[in-house]
C-alpha cells in the first residue's frame, strides 16, 4: 500500500485559508467557491458539511429566513475547501431568494466548481407563520451507480431523513 502523505505547500498557495484578515461579503458570491485535488478520486466516500447558521433574505418582505443547509456529496477530481464554502454560505446573508431557489443555486454552484460523482443540497428552514420549508436538490455524474444512487435518494426524501439532529452535532 502507498504511504499517504499530507498536503505540501505548493498546493496551498492559492487558497485564501491562514490569511490574518477575513472579508466577508456582502452580496452572492459564487466566485468564493474555491476546489482542491481530491487525493483519492478513485475511491467513493461522503463528505458532509452542516451550515447550522444559514440566513438569506425572503425576496417579498426582506424578512431574514434561518436555516440550516445540509450538503452531502461524493467527490470525484475535486473537492470544496471549507473556509470557501462558509464565506460563499455567508455571502446569501443578503442575497433575496426563495428557500428553494437558495438551495438549487447552492447545488448547482458547487457542481460547478468541483463536478463531484453525486452531491445534495437540503434546506431545513425555520418556520415562518407557521409553515417550514425543507427544500432538496441533488445532482449526479450520468455513471449508472451515481444515476441510481440520485433517482434512489430523491425517491425516498422525506425531512429529516439525509440530515441530523442538532444533539448529534453539539451533543
Amino acid at each position: 500500500m502507498a504511504k499517504k502523505t499530507g498536503r505540501n505547500k505548493k498546493e496551498l498557495q492559492s487558497f485564501s485559508l491562514g490569511s490574518n484578515v477575513t472579508n466577508y461579503p456582502s452580496t452572492y458570491s459564487p466566485q468564493l467557491l474555491e476546489a482542491f485535488t481530491n487525493k483519492n478520486p478513485g475511491q467513493i466516500a461522503w463528505t458532509s458539511f452542516v451550515c447550522t447558521e444559514f440566513t438569506s433574505l425572503c425576496p417579498k418582505t426582506n424578512q431574514p429566513d434561518y436555516a440550516r443547509i445540509y450538503i452531502n456529496y461524493i467527490a470525484d477530481k475535486k473537492m470544496v475547501e471549507s473556509k470557501s464554502l462558509k464565506l460563499y454560505l455567508f455571502s446569501f446573508r443578503n442575497h433575496g431568494d426563495f428557500h428553494e431557489d437558495c438551495v438549487q443555486k447552492i447545488c448547482d454552484d458547487l457542481v460547478t466548481v468541483m463536478r463531484p460523482k453525486y452531491i445534495e443540497v437540503i434546506g431545513e428552514f425555520t418556520p415562518r407563520g407557521g409553515i417550514s420549508i425543507f427544500p432538496f436538490s441533488s445532482w449526479s455524474i450520468k455513471n449508472k451507480y451515481f444515476s441510481q444512487l440520485r433517482d434512489r435518494r430523491l425517491a425516498e426524501y422525506s425531512p429529516g431523513k439525509y440530515s441530523m439532529s442538532l444533539s448529534r452535532i453539539y451533543g
